[in-house]
């Protein structure tokens, strides 16, 4: 029964958050555009459904993904695991945690995968560039982007490093990697990692940040607790543009081998 009233509670607020968009969309439609809706029955229960399937998402996240998040943070942090694991004795190093950097990685790594917004972004691309950018290509540099991003991030909440240090460092590599990318991948990489910070990703990797600060002696939730998605939303990037530079020398190399076969 909590979780009924749980439930209706998130799609009424729901509804509360989509019904002014709606509103003026229909009034932007008729007083500016000077006409009626077209199919204003569809879009109508579009609408619904809009607001049944983010209010049962929200009650996901809370019921679900949040604790998940939480609880693998509590036990690969535990004392108790680490010091059984390493054999260590006495206080903790950063290497200890490596079962955290896997997990974050591998985590990372999934959640990307199944991320819709960059399986929609990877198909569009995919069909713009007639099939220059290969859809599982562009898929699994993003994740292997965000899976590095990720287990990076632990390891600076761990660690206890300023974020800015790890942010500036990677946009110098970004700007560099900007100049000597192909052309053609270097607005898509940037697209790439707004996409990975979207509905599946950000919930939990921003649960295992917050438990991870929380189980981590001397970390505050609130300093060091976030920071993760920056690192998930910067990292693709770079991948995004290597995977171009890599494809892009692969085809050279190809040319040449061509070239030499027919001389």
């Amino acid at each position: 029964m909590d979780l009924i009233i749980a439930a209706l509670q998130f799609v009424g607020t729901t509804a509360r958050d989509v019904l002014p968009i709606a509103v003026f969309l229909f009034v932007f439609q008729r007083l500016v555009i000077g006409a009626p809706m077209p199919h204003s029955g569809q879009i109508a229960i579009g609408f619904l459904f809009v607001v049944l399937g983010l209010g049962f998402f929200l009650v996901g996240l809370e019921q679900s993904l949040f604790p998940l998040g939480r609880l693998m943070a509590e036990q690969l942090t535990d004392p108790a695991f680490l010091q059984e694991v390493t054999g260590r004795v006495g206080d903790l190093v950063w290497q200890d945690y490596y079962w955290v950097y896997l997990f974050a990685a591998a985590i990372g790594f999934s959640t990307a995968m199944a991320e819709p917004a960059l399986v929609a972004v990877a198909l569009k691309a995919n069909a713009v560039s007639g099939g220059a950018i290969h859809v599982w290509g562009l898929r699994v540099a993003v994740a292997i982007g965000v899976g590095v991003g990720v287990s990076l991030g632990c390891y600076r909440i761990i660690s206890g490093l300023p974020l800015h240090y790890f942010i500036v460092g990677c946009y110098c590599v970004v700007i560099v990697q900007t100049a000597l990318a192909p052309k053609l991948i270097v607005p898509l990489a940037f697209d790439s990692g707004g996409v990975t910070t979207s509905t599946v990703t950000v919930p939990l990797i921003t649960a295992l940040g917050i438990g991870l600060s929380q189980a981590v002696p001397g970390r505050s939730p609130l300093l060091d607790g976030f920071g993760l998605v920056a690192s998930a939303a910067l990292f693709p990037i770079i991948s995004v543009l290597a995977y171009g530079q890599l494809a892009e020398l692969i085809g050279k190399r190809n040319n040449s081998e061509s070239e030499q076969q027919e001389s």
